[in-house]
């Protein structure tokens, strides 16, 4: 399968401009807003691939009916998910279910789509969301992500 280590770790807040600015004040962190792939889950994305930080808030009106707003209500902000970096998603996945672990969502972006949205920086995206937070005590998603040579 070929582990890569972590891509980046998903930190759930309630503010997002307000996080923006204390992850680049404390680390010097670019973020980028990525606003399109949370909407459909009540979210606000925006991810600093320099830092390997993903900050999730919930729209506005969707404080408390967002992906994050029972974890922002049982813990505060915090670490949600974490993305493990593999070379190959498909084998991890198997993998992965193999042990148990089913896919709660998946994606995998066509060339358009990563230079449309993400800048262009990827030749490859995809990632399984897995079904992991009973077991881990967190989320767990197995991602390929392969930056364009150059």
């Amino acid at each position: 399968m070929g582990l890569r280590g972590i891509n980046r770790i998903v930190i759930a807040v309630r503010d997002l401009e307000a996080s923006k600015r204390q992850y680049a004040d404390m680390l010097g962190a670019t973020f980028s807003d990525a606003h399109w792939t949370g909407a459909p889950f009540g979210i606000l994305v925006s991810i600093a691939w320099d830092a390997g930080i993903e900050l999730c808030a919930p729209m506005p009106g969707r404080e408390h009916d967002s992906a994050v707003s029972q974890f922002l209500a049982r813990n505060g902000e915090g670490i949600i998910n974490v993305f493990f970096g593999v070379d190959d998603a498909d084998a991890a996945m198997a993998r992965a279910a193999a042990h148990g672990y089913t896919c709660t969502h998946a994606l995998d972006y066509s060339q358009n789509e990563i230079d449309q949205h993400l800048g262009g920086r990827f030749c490859r995206y995809q990632e399984f969301n897995l079904a992991s937070a009973q077991r881990c005590g967190f989320g767990a998603s197995l991602a390929r992500l392969d930056r364009k040579s150059g």
